[in-house]
């Protein structure tokens, strides 16, 4: 049986270094770094996001008798939730490097199991949290000076399609070329068409010499983000896209608890008309909301981002032990 590592001893030392540039830039900006829990009761609502379900078995929890079976307890897909907690709570500027988990299929850019890096920043809105990550990524990557564009103007160039104001069969039709067949004839979400066209005839063809930051995302797909002030067709999100990796997904994050737990509230509505398992909210996080600071956040790949820095072809290829090796 083979019990080797897949990563080579190089990329063992590769993370290391670019941990210590990661750290190094953070304690230069006075930024705390912090540690919250892997484990939760609650779960996001997200229907593209699937959690790992486990159970607590030992005598209680939180006073709480014990359950047949054990308290539900999730394995989180980002430090998020727990990290607005100690913003509302006044921690200041906080980041976190951490394990996180989503219960999806592996492949050339995802391991059920990654490192993720989240960072939050006391006021500043997404676009100077941009101007931040900018700074990162062109000392990691040794990259070229990053590029940004809407996700309108993104549409609007690769596409000829307006996404802000195209119905789903303008969308359609503008994506007839790509030979999706059935894939995007029965789809009838227009999220999932913009999703899907996005993946397809966007993402490889921007950020190719240098990362491109996308924001201005439509307000439907706003997540845990602001609706902008001067157009609410949009909401306050970023993602970063690099050589046809996506890298990162940022927010102005919304700090309204009534508007979060609505947000919720149509997740799990619509994981019940897709058949999926609606997911406990997580009431606490939405409590601490109306306490949060205004701030911006983003969570960054590591295992993508040492990918693109060391130019290796497989996440496989940076993780001491992927899945099928653990």
């Amino acid at each position: 049986m083979n019990w080797l590592p897949n990563a080579a001893l190089a990329q063992l030392n590769a993370r290391a270094l670019m941990l210590k540039k990661i750290r190094n830039f953070f304690a230069e900006r006075d930024v705390l770094e912090v540690e919250t829990p892997t484990l939760s009761q609650s779960a996001v609502t997200d229907v593209h996001l699937h959690c790992f379900k486990t159970s607590f078995v030992g005598r209680n929890i939180s006073d709480k008798p014990l359950i047949d079976g054990g308290v539900p307890l999730y394995l989180q897909t980002s430090p998020e939730f727990h990290m607005k907690r100690l913003l509302a709570a006044g921690s200041g500027c906080i980041y976190q490097v951490s394990k996180v988990f989503r219960n999806e299929e592996s492949g050339r850019f995802h391991n059920p199991e990654f490192s993720l890096l989240e960072w939050y920043r006391v006021g500043f809105d997404h676009h100077k949290l941009m101007d931040e990550m900018q700074s990162l990524l062109t000392l990691i990557l040794e990259c070229g000076t990053p590029t940004r564009c809407t996700y309108q103007e993104a549409f609007i160039t690769h596409l000829n399609v307006d996404p802000l104001t195209a119905g789903i069969e303008a969308l359609k039709l503008a994506g007839a070329h790509l030979q999706l067949g059935e894939v995007l004839d029965n789809e009838t979400d227009k999220d999932t068409i913009l999703q899907l066209l996005f993946c397809i005839a966007i993402e490889s063809k921007i950020g190719q010499t240098a990362p491109c930051f996308v924001y201005d995302f439509p307000a439907s797909q706003a997540a845990l983000a602001r609706i902008n002030q001067d157009d609410p067709r949009v909401a306050d999100r970023f993602e970063v896209y690099y050589k046809g990796v996506e890298l990162a997904n940022g927010f102005h994050e919304l700090n309204n608890s009534q508007e979060q737990l609505q947000r919720f509230q149509a997740d799990n509505l619509l994981r019940k008309t897709m058949g999926l398992a609606e997911m406990p909210i997580d009431h606490r996080f939405v409590a601490c909301l109306d306490h949060l600071p205004n701030c911006a956040g983003v969570a960054l790949g590591l295992d993508r981002l040492l990918m693109l820095c060391s130019e290796q072809a497989h996440i496989n290829d940076v993780l001491s032990f992927n899945i099928e090796n653990a």
